[in-house]
């Protein structure tokens, strides 16, 4: 069995030769791409970006998201070293969610990413109903 590189210190710091290549079939690069372009990490990313946030919290402004979404996509975030998780031994237990410098960097980063959605929705659907159009002759 091949070793995991995925945390391997070439693949975390970019200024090295060795850093990842995305395009190749078994870059931990794909699995890091497949997390920071899920719509819901996306989301949560961006509201936790806003100020720290408990799990209810999270719940209500994030519309459509399942509590079992929510819970893998925030483990996965901790777990990528993208948010921190604060558990306060309250009755009930309060946890709140903060965003960590590089889920802050990457948001940065995402920031085009979601303005550009929101603002040229308009297009891509005036693009769709054109293609649907010629497909349905």
């Amino acid at each position: 069995m091949q070793e995991s590189t995925f945390l391997s210190p070439a693949y975390l710091d970019v200024t090295t030769p060795n850093r990842g290549d995305v395009f190749a079939r078994n870059c931990p690069t794909r699995q890091l791409l497949d997390r920071v372009g899920d719509k819901w990490s996306i989301l949560l990313l961006g509201m936790l970006g806003e100020g720290d946030l408990r799990f209810s919290a999270l719940k209500r402004r994030v519309d459509g998201i399942s509590q079992k979404m929510l819970a893998q996509t925030l483990r996965n975030l901790e777990r990528d070293g993208l948010i921190s998780r604060h558990v306060e031994p309250t009755v009930p237990v309060s946890v709140t969610y903060a965003i960590l410098p590089l889920g802050r960097e990457l948001l940065g980063a995402l920031q085009m990413l979601i303005d550009w959605a929101e603002t040229r929705m308009g297009a891509v659907a005036e693009a769709q109903k054109a293609y649907d159009g010629r497909m349905d002759v």
